[in-house]
């Protein structure tokens, strides 16, 4: 591994994260916020001081860059992200050192768990930089910066394999850099279409694009410490879940529809599961809350279908569904184990894996029964070879055993078991809400400082979706001169 390479990109990225704090820091001037003013001025100098740093140990030009130098680049620019995201909230007095990083990588991971308790006393500054943390790190920190500085050149492929992990067979690698500019001229377009319809529906003009940038982003960080109950809306809510419901979908598969029309859609087996498991959750919630919860059937329906797009993707709340009965809690815990589809906004296991998962055990069923049969998995027309099969079976696995292994780390800090497991379930799908001390209308405030950093951990181990991260903590892959 060169790392002169690495650093090059990364001083790419750190220079695109410098010129992305010009915005916020021009707010606070125009909202007179003195403080928050301060502590943006100070961010965007040691933004251009870290360029400075990697420039001089970078190489001059990059024309390959390797897989494991890709891996690097990924993991160390979320860390790059994260620890320049977190100086306006520590500069600025509003958040220690490790609340301060905690609320940059639970903003830039999309997952909208947080640790601030009274946003009304925020500035305004900094709450609009709290939801373009979401936005930046929605498609991926890399894949936003392929496209924004595409003179990385065309290797970039292992950051976007590194940063995009999954396995469809949808995904466009021929033009890549032309692609991911595609997808991010779609992604903006969808915010600004989402910001705009916000803002008609009743919010006002800074509200509305707070909260598109946080529902793009699929991350669930609101301006109001009520969240989304804020509002109050029919017209907002239904708008804002179908949002949500696109933001979980294959950004990719987006693209495919704009070139080659909506058949695509129809033809996608990922993307007609993903609904089916929304409308089927959100049919099973509405009839629990009318039949086991006493809820009217309008109210259970409007606040199951929002809760149920809410969950496999944002995280945004319009009802405190920790008082909901025992079976709704359930299937809203199983949609943040699932989440959204691969090469979408959300994390979670992917509903991609999903369906591999079941046709690879419905066949190890038929085999038991046509031993000498030929057997094969096909998703969207392919046949998925047997070692993408493997991968998804070996990734499954570590993704329930670092739920089940966290969970009981946070047991030791005395948190119930039920409230443990929805926390690491919640933590990993980078969800934000989960049950019990850090439900629906509660924060992550009180958590013991040493749970803070195990969730850190965890948020960053879900976003990269725990493979690049575990090759990253093995000491041989910085050896340069190792063959990794």
């Amino acid at each position: 591994m060169d790392l002169r390479v690495v650093f090059y990109v990364l001083a790419r990225l750190t220079l695109a994260v410098a010129g992305v704090l010009v915005l916020p820091c021009a707010l606070a001037l125009f909202w007179g916020e003195g403080e928050a003013l301060r502590a943006f001025g100070l961010t965007l100098g040691l933004a251009i001081a870290l360029w400075g740093v990697l420039v001089t140990h970078a190489r001059r030009e990059v024309r390959a860059i390797t897989m494991r130098e890709g891996i690097a680049i990924t993991g160390l620019g979320w860390c790059i992200g994260a620890g320049l995201g977190m100086l306006p909230y520590v500069l600025g007095g509003c958040l220690g050192f490790l609340d301060g990083f905690f609320e940059s990588l639970s903003g830039f991971t999309g997952t909208g768990a947080t640790v601030i308790t009274s946003l009304s006393e925020m500035p305004r500054s900094l709450l609009f930089w709290r939801s373009m943390t979401h936005w930046f790190g929605g498609l991926g920190i890399i894949v936003i910066f392929i496209a924004l500085l595409p003179q990385a050149g065309q290797s970039t492929v292992y950051m976007y394999n590194a940063e995009t992990t999954g396995p469809t067979h949808d995904r466009v690698m021929p033009r890549l850099q032309s692609m991911t500019g595609a997808l991010f001229r779609l992604y903006a377009g969808l915010t600004l279409t989402a910001a705009v319809i916000y803002w008609l529906c009743g919010m006002d003009a800074v509200t509305a694009a707070n909260h598109a940038l946080s529902t793009l982003g699929t991350g669930g960080f609101s301006t109001y410490d009520a969240n989304a109950m804020a509002f109050d809306s029919v017209w907002i809510e239904g708008w804002m879940s179908l949002f949500m419901v696109i933001a979980g979908g294959n950004f990719a598969l987006y693209y495919k529809v704009w070139k080659k029309g909506a058949g695509a859609l129809r033809r996608n087996t990922e993307f007609r599961v993903y609904l089916a498991i929304l409308a089927c959750a959100a049919l099973l919630v509405t009839a629990n809350l009318v039949l086991a919860g006493g809820e009217p059937l309008p109210q259970a329906a409007r606040y199951a279908v929002f809760q149920v797009a809410s969950l496999a993707t944002t995280g945004f709340v319009t009802a405190d569904f920790d008082r909901w009965p025992a079976l709704s809690k359930g299937v809203l815990l199983t949609l943040m184990v699932i989440g959204g589809c691969a090469g979408s906004t959300a994390s979670g296991l992917k509903v991609s894996r999903v369906v591999l998962l079941a046709k690879s055990s419905a066949n190890v069923f038929l085999a038991k029964l046509h031993p000498r049969a030929l057997h094969v998995v096909r998703l969207n027309g392919h046949t998925v070879p047997v070692s993408v099969l493997h991968r998804v079976g070996h990734f499954f696995f570590l993704y329930i055993m670092a739920i089940a292994l966290f969970a009981l780390a946070f047991t030791a800090f005395g948190v119930p078991i039920f409230d443990a497991v929805g926390i690491s379930v919640t933590t990993l799908g980078n969800v934000g809400p989960a049950f019990g001390i850090a439900g629906a209308t509660c924060t992550f405030a009180p958590l013991p400082a040493g749970m803070k950093a195990l969730l850190c951990f965890e948020m960053l181990l879900g976003r990269l979706e725990i493979f690049t991260l575990l090759a990253m903590l093995q000491p041989a892959f910085w050896r340069t001169k190792h063959p990794w």
